[in-house]
């Protein structure tokens, strides 16, 4: 049975009435990013959500799904309640008062199966959790939050309340865990953890546990945040746990926690940079060019090393590095652009080999270029 009320992460007691001492175990909260302080994709800028999944800061996805005509925003902001610095804006830009049956508008965060398998979940030995965060809105009534496997056949449904417009509230949700359903202890995807803002019926689950057929957005009786146009919602201190109670929030050093998301996501733009082509060559890959046959004729080639090792072999994306080319092509200390477009010749989960095979160049200048890699479930 799901509970949901107000938490004071200062002072926290246990059901014998002592009080909880702060996390320090670094991975307590299964949520990477649950502090919303990492944004490597968008560096703060407003992201508009028209399809899925589209990430806004990192590990957080926005939904719109199935063609749906609502719209709504994501975007890192500084409104925090106290002890945290950022939260999340979901902004609606376009109302959808009735959704059809399959439209559905979403948060999510996918948790892959290695950071879950002690859980148990799908086993007689699963354990309880709890899910608590920090959200405030300007539309009031009863939310829905949607716990259910990647592989969509079981859903765990929940309905949260927020009373009081544009004030933040701690909510906690405890869960019992699901002894059926396929969940996932490997590098694949295993929790979805949904912030619902709407849907139609063919989106919608009871609360408790369910069987589903498909992604579930939205929890019976919830209200809908997707039918008021302009309506803000924040979140943050997303902290998902073993137990039935929550505990304070497990804060992590900034470093850890960008190496988390570096797993997902990485790339070779400086931190507060939006990765895009004509780009400032700073943090750019960079290799001399090597030969390639007897004559001596050279071709430019690099390889990067992810900064973390990634959940997978990831999807990797080259720009073009600073000097007005619109396609991805080495360019020679940001001066000149070399005529033929760089590939990506071998993707590993912790490298990838860049070259340009077959053009070659008549001298060993070093060549840079841009990249961004992708593992997200």
């Amino acid at each position: 049975m799901a509970t949901y009320g107000q938490l004071n992460a200062d002072n926290l007691t246990s059901s014998t009435g002592g009080v909880i001492s702060p996390n320090i175990t670094s991975l307590r909260n299964r949520i990477i990013n649950g502090a919303m302080v990492i944004d490597q994709r968008n560096a703060g800028a407003s992201l508009a959500i028209t399809t899925n999944p589209q990430y806004s800061v990192d590990r957080w996805c926005g939904n719109v799904w199935s063609s749906a005509t609502g719209r709504f925003s994501l975007q890192q902001s500084s409104t925090a309640p106290t002890g945290f610095t950022n939260s999340l804006l979901a902004t609606v830009t376009t109302a959808d008062s009735s959704p059809s049956t399959n439209y559905g508008y979403s948060l999510i965060q996918y948790i892959e199966g290695f950071n879950t398998s002690d859980l148990g979940f799908g086993t007689a030995n699963a354990k309880t959790v709890t899910l608590s965060f920090w959200v405030q809105s300007s539309v009031t009534g009863n939310f829905p939050f949607i716990l259910y496997n990647y592989t969509t056949s079981r859903a765990y449904g929940a309905l949260y309340t927020i009373s009081s417009a544009n004030t933040w509230t701690q909510i906690s949700i405890t869960i019992t865990g699901d002894t059926t359903g396929t969940w996932s202890a490997t590098n694949s995807g295993s929790f979805v953890v949904c912030f619902g803002f709407g849907g139609g019926s063919g989106r919608t689950t009871s609360t408790g546990w369910q069987n589903i057929t498909g992604n579930v957005q939205n929890v019976t009786g919830a209200t809908s945040l997707i039918a008021t146009n302009g309506a803000t919602f924040y979140i943050t201190g997303v902290q998902l746990e073993a137990g039935a109670q929550a505990t304070s929030f497990d804060y992590r050093p900034y470093g850890t926690e960008l190496a988390l998301c570096q797993r997902y996501y990485a790339k070779t733009f400086s931190t507060g940079t939006v990765p895009a082509n004509n780009t400032t060559t700073t943090g750019a890959l960079r290799g001399t060019a090597r030969i390639i046959n007897t004559s001596g004729q050279l071709e430019p080639a690099t390889n990067w090393r992810f900064p973390s090792t990634m959940r997978a072999s990831p999807t990797v994306t080259l720009y073009s590095s600073g000097i007005g080319s619109t396609t991805a092509q080495w360019n020679n200390d940001g001066s000149t652009s070399y005529s033929a477009n760089a590939r990506v010749q071998f993707i590993g989960d912790s490298n990838a080999d860049i070259n340009n095979a077959g053009v070659v160049l008549t001298a060993s200048t070093p060549w840079q270029i841009h990249a961004t890699a992708d593992a997200e479930l």
